[in-house]
């Protein structure tokens, strides 16, 4: 097993492509009113909403309900193609991953949209599990946000 890796998934979905690549483009604040067991607080450290290099703070819990943070920014953005890179800054994850990368890309499909995650990962160490986890609960977020445009 390596020390370096990718993990993706892809989730299809009801909500419209505009609508859901805006929560993570535009609108993340959004995110503990939508998904609230999952995401506690986002707020913007350095910058704003909306550009490139601006630096977010992210209070989550993962699968085993323990709270944790981290700081990210998003390191690029893709208008047309509904792709956005974020990358890990600092947090209980940087004790296990020198590096930490998820890409959101979002497409039309049917009704709805076709939502992939990719996350691309170096473990500090051989010890260091995969980062599923993280993958999981970007499926669960996802899903949670497919709910809320349902039911708006």
């Amino acid at each position: 097993m390596g020390l370096t890796g990718k993990l993706e998934v892809e989730v299809a979905i009801n909500s419209p492509v505009d609508k859901f690549y805006n929560i993570f483009r535009r609108q993340s604040h959004h995110l503990p009113n939508i998904c609230a067991d999952k995401v506690h607080k986002i707020d913007v450290h350095e910058g704003d909403w909306e550009t490139p290099g601006s630096v977010k703070n992210w209070g989550y819990t993962l699968e085993k309900g323990e709270a944790m943070s981290l700081k990210e920014t998003v390191e690029s953005v893709d208008d047309e193609n509904k792709i956005i890179t974020f990358k890990v800054l600092e947090g209980e994850i940087t004790k296990h991953f020198k590096i930490f990368k998820s890409h959101l890309q979002v497409k039309a499909k049917d009704k709805g949209s076709l939502v992939k995650w990719t996350i691309e990962y170096e473990k500090v160490n051989e010890d260091v599990p995969n980062p599923d986890a993280y993958l999981e609960f970007a499926v669960n977020v996802t899903k949670d946000i497919e709910s809320h445009h349902l039911k708006a």
